[in-house]
């Protein structure tokens, strides 16, 4: 395919990491931020020691701090901002993004206070269709992808046409694989709620709980981010995909998960606001477990698990008591309650 320039906004881990499978790719990248030092940093030093601590920065990205020059006549423009920030970034850019620009994000949360997934946001703020708007997800941790080792994610989107661009625009033979969905808002929903589950892994990790806690976690987990996914109108097969399971096992069992290592330190008795300020980084998890918490009772769906995180994060609830109330729920029948409600048209609780 013919090389493009590409927007890049903003130069976290991630949209780092993202701007290497560009340029490797032959695109020409320019990577935003705000932050003129990091600019600096990665356009003389070709590192970015806060995000990605020892990776090179290929020749093929440079970064700015000037919106217009990153996005004016950008042929696509990839969104990886912090979900609190997103609609901020969103409507800086809007003016200097063209209307055939192929229009991407890679962000995993929900907008805090309306609770809007990212591509709605963007929808808003660009003034374009939701459904032509492309969510890259999938199991992928920015430290690996910036070394180059095999990764393979999805691509969502309701209008085919613009998720095979983004499948273009990002396959590489070598170590980066996609896959397209059509289905979107299975994608975003996966990829926010994931992070929920990766805090109480964490957690019972840091507790010394073993595999079979965390087993019954990652499981039960899936449960619930599909029963909730569900509600909101995605694809249930979604979620046994690259989104769903690919992406809830890597987050739960990884030490570069930063919701992983957060909920081990929440394990070992710091307060919240002290395991954010050691992390240095957005912690999405935490943002997502009270939207998630709000969600779940607009839609009358159960989230056990997403219950007690809450409990504990914004609650005080220790996180013992959290799993002695997981553990000592009604009894019920896994394959009973299958089939019960996929009789009515639902997933598994």
């Amino acid at each position: 395919m013919a090389h493009k320039k590409v927007a890049v906004l903003v130069a976290g881990s991630w949209g780092t990491a993202l701007s290497r499978v560009l340029a490797d790719n032959g695109h020409r990248v320019l990577l935003w931020t705000r932050n003129a030092a990091q600019a600096d940093e990665i356009n003389r030093l070709r590192r970015n020691e806060k995000f990605l601590a020892g990776a090179e920065i290929p020749e093929g990205i440079t970064a700015t701090t000037d919106m217009a020059e990153a996005v004016s006549d950008a042929e696509a423009v990839l969104f990886v901002s912090p979900s609190a920030a997103m609609r901020d970034v969103a409507r800086q850019a809007a003016a200097y993004i063209g209307q055939d620009a192929l229009v991407i994000h890679a962000t995993k949360g929900f907008e805090t206070d309306s609770l809007k997934r990212m591509s709605t946001v963007l929808s808003e703020e660009l003034g374009r269709s939701e459904q032509r708007i492309v969510v890259l997800s999938g199991p992928s941790h920015a430290e690996e992808v910036i070394r180059r080792h095999p990764t393979t994610i999805v691509v969502a989107a309701k209008e085919i046409v613009c998720a095979e661009s983004a499948q273009d625009l990002f396959m590489n033979s070598s170590y980066f694989r996609v896959y397209t969905n059509p289905d979107y808002v299975g994608v975003e929903t996966a990829g926010a709620i994931k992070n929920i589950i990766a805090l109480g892994a964490g957690l019972s990790d840091g507790l010394g709980y073993g595999d079979n806690a965390k087993a019954a976690l990652i499981t039960r987990g899936l449960a619930e981010i599909a029963r909730l996914g569900e509600a909101m109108g995605a694809n249930t097969l979604t979620f046994a995909g690259l989104a769903g399971v690919g992406d809830l096992i890597v987050t739960c069992t990884s030490q570069h998960s930063r919701n992983w290592r957060a909920g081990s330190m929440l394990a070992q008795g710091l307060p919240l606001d002290e395991v954010l300020q050691r992390m240095g980084m957005v912690v999405e998890g935490v943002r997502t477990t009270k939207s998630a918490y709000v969600l779940a009772r607009q839609h009358g769906v159960e989230m056990p698990i997403t219950d007690q995180l809450y409990a504990v994060l914004f609650e005080g609830r220790p996180p013992e008591q959290a799993v002695e109330s997981l553990m000592g729920r009604v009894k019920t029948h896994e394959i009973e309650e299958v089939a019960s409600e996929a009789s009515r048209g639902r997933t598994l609780r």
